[in-house]
């Protein structure tokens, strides 16, 4: 007994899919493995000068005061009905 072929609903799925999945890798993994790579190589004391110095303590709160920013805007709106 043949079976008709059956017709997927995405076409070209497993295309666009591996083509997302590279440009992933190449776009975000590649950037990220490369700065643990690099943080692998110092020292305790060299890695906690860095992560403590004044710019980048500043961009944690930058980060962090933006994302608090971002979840109450975010809950005012759904309290409110928005």
């Amino acid at each position: 007994m043949a079976y008709a072929p059956t017709r997927r609903v995405l076409p070209g799925f497993g295309l666009s899919l591996g083509f997302t999945l590279g440009y992933l890798s190449l776009v975000v993994l590649l950037p990220l493995s490369a700065v643990f790579l690099k943080t692998a190589t110092l020292s305790f004391d060299a890695f906690w000068a860095t992560v403590t110095s004044p710019r980048v303590v500043a961009t944690y709160k930058l980060s962090f005061g933006a994302s608090l920013l971002a979840a109450a805007a975010s809950g005012w709106a759904k309290r409110c009905g928005r």
